[in-house]
């Protein structure tokens, strides 16, 4: 089914790189204005079906910043019917050897600037005689051990509960739900993954034997802020390919098809 988002307006932060380039191509092949935020443009700009999202440059941690992006995009516009907050992450760190600082950073970046972002596109979603919609990027990291991101696995269990809480206080008008992302290949995936083979490898160990490619979040995202999710909030759509293979699996030395 297609969906037809023409004549709305979707703000997505970090929305210029990896997963929220993908989530700003399939909002701009369904018809939306798309604004793609970033502390820095992209590479090149972000395009799909002839068309190119509006880059407005902000850093999310920023009050002020935060507050002039939206009352830009309003003023400009008319309107802000869909906010997608991508922006975050986090560098490889072991907890035992990070500042308090650094954990600061982290959760700043990951749990505080959504709500930030969220309230300030709440104040004028309520104000729509439609509403909106608020979706969230989260993680499995906040739902499984995340060694060497400790902080950014809190971060994200934080905003989940969030998006819970949130969909109560800001109903009927805006509706509020989060995303669960697995492994995602983007251009930085080496990073993390190593080399092709690496990430074949790591790939290998999902179910459905691959990383997601960004539009299928933005699938997922696309999905949430639509009409045919019109009684969908305060919801976690977890997507992860099927999740990880139980390490005992492959330890135990028994038949595998035996039933436990």
């Amino acid at each position: 089914m297609d969906l037809d988002l023409e004549g709305t307006v979707v703000l997505v932060t970090g929305g210029t790189r990896g997963v929220g380039a993908g989530i700003s191509r399939v909002f701009l092949e369904a018809g939306a204005t798309v604004v793609a935020c970033a502390r820095r443009p992209g590479d090149e700009p972000v395009t799909a079906a002839g068309r190119t999202a509006h880059y407005l440059p902000c850093d999310v941690r920023d009050e002020e910043a935060v507050r002039g992006l939206v009352d830009e995009i309003v003023a400009k516009f008319g309107r802000l019917d869909t906010v997608v907050n991508n922006a975050g992450g986090t560098p490889f760190r072991l907890a035992a050897d990070a500042t308090p600082s650094y954990h600061a950073k982290i959760t700043e970046l990951n749990m505080l600037a959504p709500l930030l972002v969220s309230q300030e596109a709440n104040r004028v979603m309520q104000q729509q005689e439609a509403g909106g919609s608020i979706v969230n990027v989260s993680s499995v990291s906040g739902r499984r051990p995340s060694p060497g991101s400790a902080a950014y696995g809190a971060a994200k269990a934080g905003l989940d509960s969030l998006v819970s809480s949130l969909a109560v206080e800001w109903a009927p008008k805006v509706r509020i739900n989060s995303i669960v992302v697995g492994m995602v290949e983007t251009e930085q995936s080496h990073l993390h993954y190593g080399d092709d083979e690496g990430i074949a490898a790591v790939g290998a160990t999902i179910p459905v034997g691959r990383l997601a490619r960004p539009e299928e979040i933005g699938n997922c995202a696309l999905f949430l802020a639509s009409p045919l999710a019109s009684y969908v909030t305060g919801a976690a759509l977890v997507a992860h390919g099927g999740g990880e293979r139980p390490a005992f699996l492959s330890a135990a030395n028994v038949d595998q098809g035996a039933s436990v």
